[in-house]
């Protein structure tokens, strides 16, 4: 790993800002395949709102637990809440949400 100075650290938390992180479960009504196509319209909206420029990174979780996914929102977490209880899966009770405050630097992607 290199070397990180704190001069770099102060320069580059400089750049940092907000979003809002979404974090998903599983809600009471997660009931597949029977909940399969609200899940798929949950995942057309996302791809809408990527294309839109609000959620940059979407990051289902695939691993058997109660969690379901991560986005990270180009929002305010106010506004993102909104967004998110329009969404049909939580609308549906097949997915809840939790908004966060985070913080990152902007122009940061997830490997190719």
């Amino acid at each position: 790993m290199p070397t990180i100075t704190d001069e770099f650290m102060r320069q580059s938390q400089a750049t940092g800002r907000g979003y809002a992180i979404v974090l998903l479960r599983k809600g009471p009504a997660y009931d597949p395949p029977r909940t399969d196509s609200i899940i798929w319209e949950h995942g057309r909206r996302n791809y809408a709102l990527r294309a839109a420029g609000l959620l940059p990174i979407v990051c289902p979780i695939r691993d058997g637990s109660e969690w379901a996914g991560v986005g990270v929102f180009n929002a305010p977490t106010d506004a993102t809440e909104q967004i998110m209880q329009g969404d049909p899966a939580v609308q549906a009770q097949v997915l809840t949400f939790e908004v966060h405050t985070g913080f990152s630097f902007p122009g940061d992607a997830l490997p190719a």
